[in-house]
């Protein structure tokens, strides 16, 4: 059964549509079949009791998912973590389906993925402030949302774990260069096999080859082949997650409808590793929530 799970939603409609105003905060109640039974406001205090004294971890979404969908994604992969120290999970819901460009990282879609962060960073520095410290975890698109909300943040963050990241793999080093510092370690988790990053990412496809690898116009999305050679000094590592896994862009926050074998190993292990659980049911957002679980600690 899956426990109430709190939400930040910036979102102005369930499906599409851009930012709201402000910050909303909601909490999401499930029935046994862990069907959503309500979506109900919360007050800031509610919200400032429940994260007093501990560390919090805030998970966001990618593009393509209706508020409905987040909720889903999110509070199931939520149930998967495991914290070793006084923590709790806060969902975030930006509207990444309000645009969609074959490229993702086209201008419009970065646009909303940045003003979503201009609103909530100002917020968790006056809203979290008695949060033990606070940390994020992102799947695709979400890590613009979260570099963009650390970079209009005064408090410094703790962690932060980019999966699947789509956003050029340059980006420590250029547009987020001024944001590495401000937190104290960084993780990011890619796939040589994520399907989505390769033929989405304008750059990263090569053009048919016109733009060749090496080219200074190339870029590879962060979530296929991690970092550009110049990482920063807090990046931890390993980070690539073996080939032969398989692993694709939707695996990370999947539902399966299964129980997800345990315990998983939260490393990542060398090229040629076998998959975990010998490819029972489950087994790849029980992964991610096992990295992200150890990196967090």
């Amino acid at each position: 059964m899956r426990p109430p799970t709190l939400f930040l939603d910036v979102r102005l409609d369930p499906v599409g549509g851009g930012l709201a105003a402000s910050v909303s905060v909601y909490l999401a109640t499930f029935d046994q079949n862990a069907k959503l039974t309500s979506y109900a406001t919360v007050s800031v205090t509610q919200l400032q009791a429940a994260i007093q004294g501990r560390h919090v971890l805030i998970g966001t979404h990618g593009f393509k998912n209706s508020r409905w969908e987040g909720i889903d994604h999110l509070s199931n992969w939520a149930t998967l973590l495991q914290f070793s120290q006084p923590a709790v999970f806060v969902g975030l819901l930006w509207p990444g389906d309000s645009v969609w460009a074959h490229g993702l990282d086209y201008p419009d879609e970065p646009k909303v993925a940045n003003d979503a962060g201009w609103m909530i960073g100002p917020f968790l520095d006056q809203t979290f402030a008695g949060a033990a410290s606070i940390s994020f975890a992102s799947h695709s698109l979400g890590a613009r949302v979260v570099l963009a909300t650390i970079s209009h943040m005064n408090r410094r963050t703790r962690r932060a774990i980019l999966m699947a990241g789509a956003i050029d793999n340059n980006c420590f080093n250029t547009e987020f260069a001024g944001q590495t510092g401000q937190i104290d370690k960084i993780s990011v988790l890619a796939s040589t096999k994520d399907d989505v990053l390769e033929l989405a990412f304008p750059l990263g496809n090569l053009i048919g080859g016109i733009i060749a690898e090496g080219h200074p116009w190339f870029h590879t999305a962060l979530g296929r082949s991690g970092p550009a050679e110049v990482m920063p000094d807090n990046f931890l590592q390993p980070f690539q997650i073996p080939s032969n896994w398989g692993y694709g862009h939707g695996n990370y926050l999947q539902i399966d409808g299964a129980t997800p074998p345990a315990p998983i190993d939260p490393n990542v292990p060398p090229e040629g590793t076998p998959e975990p659980a010998l490819g029972a049911a489950g087994w790849q957002e029980a992964f991610s929530a096992a990295f992200v679980s150890a990196r967090f600690s």
